[in-house]
């Protein structure tokens, strides 16, 4: 009501023309759902490659994200776990995915020293000029230049 005339509005649909079927950004995230990439996001950390893989097995994507843009395979690169890095790359994961910081998991996992993941990343084509700073320039700000020997 204003100045004692009543106003209507005439408002335009919630749901967006280019998604109609979408009506999550106006849902509060299902608490499930929450919980679930929290145990996987922990799983990818710990190295816990068989349960992660149970997870995305049976539909969480091998790209999950979390609130920084570091997926799966980011986390499990940075902690040291090969195995994790190579079973997520099997299951779809991008290696060349960078998060919010522009960070690639390669360039991370040379950051971190962790040259078993450096050499999974590698089989599985990750680029080494992707992210800001590319893993080429943290291999050479850091002296690592031989980890990627064998990279055009």
């Amino acid at each position: 009501m204003r100045d004692g005339r009543e106003v209507i509005i005439d408002l335009p649909e919630v749901i967006s023309d280019d998604r109609p079927w979408d009506d999550s950004v106006d849902s509060p995230p299902d608490s499930q759902l929450v919980t679930i990439a929290h145990a996987c996001f922990d799983h990818a950390r710990a190295g816990d490659t068989e349960s992660l893989q149970a997870y995305v097995e049976h539909g969480v994507s091998a790209n999950l994200t979390d609130a920084t843009g570091n997926t799966l395979l980011m986390l499990a690169a940075y902690q040291g776990h090969a195995k994790t890095v190579s079973a997520l790359v099997d299951l779809g994961a991008d290696p060349d995915r960078t998060n919010d910081r522009g960070q690639s998991p390669l360039a991370g996992a040379i950051f971190k020293g962790e040259d078993d993941v450096v050499a999974a990343l590698l089989a599985a084509a990750a680029d080494p000029d992707v992210g800001t700073p590319s893993a080429r320039a943290t291999a050479e700000l850091f002296d690592r230049g031989e980890l990627l020997h064998h990279v055009p």
